[in-house]
């Protein structure tokens, strides 16, 4: 039996900037989805002579693509995160600019004035997002006409589900949809020529990990504390130790967009 204390000091001692998740590779598992967003991205970067990845992270995803345009740009709105990307991403060529957060999409109205990209208008010809919020039209405002939008989003189902286990209220917003991304990118400008959405487990296979992904993830559960909820992490940590992993449903969704 792992030592539930030597997990718990493990979780704090290991950093939480960048978006890399490696270190848990065996231990934070999810299944995959039907589609290979990847895959998408480097098929539509092969006839286009730029792209612009929005809220990279630390840069892993982008830098491990397949294939990136000679024009490369890349986006973070976390000052720690924009670090750890520019150390990773400017040796590949791949310049990386600060910017303003952007809403939740499944937290913006029709008439808010939401952050602008630091780029001229038509700028690019293929702008990817993978796991960030975006604003539609300002999407389609940088984009050149007939260049393309891909998005991959996930659903609030973590939320809930954590939220529920530490006794945590609950969010009023309405969970994000496939339908609610498609008709943000209709309204901003772009036609919507692929899409999916479905269901995936993820599986979290010992308590560190588990306090180190709420760290990492520090809106999952606002004002998570391991001390706080000690009492909580034993219980789940014999529940995982007797039964297997904690499982969580949560939803992926994923969406091409063509600007008209």
């Amino acid at each position: 039996m792992t030592d539930f204390f030597e997990l718990l000091h493990e979780a704090e001692q290991h950093p939480t900037q960048g978006w890399d998740f490696t270190w848990l590779a065996n231990r934070i598992t999810t299944d995959d989805l039907p589609w290979d967003f990847s895959n998408i991205v480097s098929g539509l970067a092969r006839t286009s002579p730029d792209l612009l990845d929005l809220g990279t992270g630390g840069g892993e995803w982008l830098a491990q693509l397949a294939l990136r345009p000679a024009r490369t740009v890349a986006t973070e709105a976390w000052p720690p995160n924009v670090v750890v990307a520019r150390r990773r991403l400017e040796p590949l060529d791949v310049e990386v600019r600060e910017v303003d957060d952007v809403a939740d999409n499944n937290d913006q109205f029709d008439d808010e004035v939401l952050a602008s990209l630091p780029f001229d208008d038509g700028a690019f010809h293929l702008v990817c997002c993978r796991h960030e919020s975006f604003n539609a039209s300002d999407v389609a405002r940088v984009l050149d006409r007939g260049g393309h939008f891909a998005t991959q989003q996930v659903g609030d189902g973590l939320f809930r589900e954590f939220r529920t286990l530490f006794d945590a209220p609950q969010s009023t917003l309405p969970a994000l949809t496939l339908e609610m991304l498609r008709a943000q990118v209709t309204r901003g400008g772009m036609d919507v020529i692929e899409s999916d959405a479905s269901m995936q487990t993820v599986n979290f296979h010992d308590v560190g990990a588990l306090v180190w992904y709420l760290a990492m993830v520090p809106w999952t559960v606002p004002g998570f504390d391991a001390v706080a909820q000690r009492d909580a992490l034993e219980r789940l940590h014999r529940d995982i130790e007797r039964s297997g992993p904690l499982r969580i449903p949560q939803a992926g969704m994923y969406l091409v967009a063509r600007k008209f």
